[in-house]
């Protein structure tokens, strides 16, 4: 079954692939830590061995293992001289390889008595074994995590070499709560985000917002609908070439996208849905180009029920995991509290008319941790 697009509304392939046309990932930068966050990491630099070398794992006396072969409380093994104390993560003296507790060794009286045996490595954190050498700080590819951060500062590093899109958002008056819950969304993702306002809804007032310099992908919140009011398209189309203006997206039909010189553009639309489903859909896939991002992680399971949808134009499924199965919470059309809901997002191809319950499906994350 095949459906004729409207024509003003162009396929979400052919929006996305001139978006990215010519689009090369950015050179990486080196953030302090804790700016690094999210960000995704380019797996330099290369760490070094932790602990350096062999440390103590808890306090005691510091022996060798096979020196204690045999001793006990009824047999009690005497030492030539009194072994060394250590503290939890004190180096090793050279020839120990074990850690005894305190109550294991009697230095009560003139002569020192072991009481109990030891095996190597007890209580012992061996050299390399925290952090195996030339590690790469963070996996390239992927997003900086906490576990990351925590390598690197026990490593000693105090940053980390990342891919960080920097994104100008525009918000067009009237679409405040949306732009605020997309630059949310983007900080979480580790972006550079920087906001301006338009002091109208005209194209004049949203071009004296837009700004080029110092940034590597804008978007537009508001204004890109077909409304007296809706001047975001002409203000890109004034200083820039708009790619597409309506697209065959649900929700998010009224969302444009441009190119001001090399720089891509999204307009969004100031519904939260429609604007969420365009940044999935759209933004998403320029920000993964530009900072060399690996595939986003799917998970694969069947649906609780069937979805059903229009061929002819892609939309996109909320779905909340219940008893390992997709339950579908809305397609096309999403209320706030199926947004809030959501555990996945599942795109649903132009050619496809859904799928049955029961079938398996590969969702993305909505959140990813």
């Amino acid at each position: 079954m095949t459906q004729r697009l409207p024509p003003s509304l162009t396929s979400l392939d052919t929006a996305l692939a001139a978006l990215l046309s010519g689009l090369e990932p950015l050179a990486p930068v080196q953030l302090p830590l804790i700016e690094a966050a999210g960000c995704i990491a380019t797996g330099t630099p290369l760490l070094a061995a932790h602990p350096p070398h062999d440390i103590a794992a808890a306090d005691g006396w510091a022996l060798r293992a096979n020196d204690l072969v045999g001793a006990t409380s009824y047999s009690p093994l005497p030492l030539t001289k009194a072994p060394a104390w250590v503290e939890s993560g004190d180096a090793m003296p050279d020839g120990c390889d074990c850690v005894l507790d305190a109550d294991a060794v009697d230095a009560s009286g003139p002569l020192v008595q072991v009481l109990a045996e030891g095996v190597p490595g007890q209580g012992v954190r061996r050299g390399g074994s925290e952090i195996v050498e030339r590690m790469p700080a963070g996996t390239e590819g992927l997003p900086v995590g906490a576990a990351d951060l925590l390598l690197a500062r026990m490593n000693g590093l105090d940053k980390l070499s990342v891919r960080r899109p920097r994104l100008r958002i525009v918000n067009v008056p009237g679409a405040t709560a949306t732009m605020l819950m997309i630059a949310g969304i983007a900080r979480a993702a580790g972006l550079d985000v920087q906001t301006s306002e338009a002091a109208a809804r005209d194209a004049v007032s949203i071009t004296g917002a837009l700004d080029m310099s110092s940034c590597d992908l804008i978007l537009t919140v508001g204004g890109s609908g077909v409304g007296r009011a809706d001047a975001a398209v002409s203000a890109l189309a004034q200083h820039g070439h708009v790619i597409a203006h309506g697209v065959a997206l649900q929700p998010g039909r009224t969302a444009a996208v441009a190119k001001l010189g090399k720089v891509p553009v999204v307009a969004l639309p100031g519904s939260p849905d429609h604007a969420l489903a365009a940044w999935l859909a759209l933004v998403l896939p320029l920000i993964d180009r530009l900072s060399a991002r690996r595939p986003r992680r799917q998970v694969s399971l069947p649906l609780a029920r069937k979805i059903a949808s229009s061929v002819g134009i892609a939309e996109i499924a909320l779905l909340a995991r219940e008893q390992r199965a997709w339950m579908p919470l809305a397609v096309g059309e999403w209320p706030l509290q199926a947004i809030a809901r959501a555990d996945a997002w599942l795109l649903i191809p132009a050619s496809d008319e859904g799928f049955a319950a029961g079938e398996p499906v590969d969702a993305y994350l909505m959140r990813e941790w």
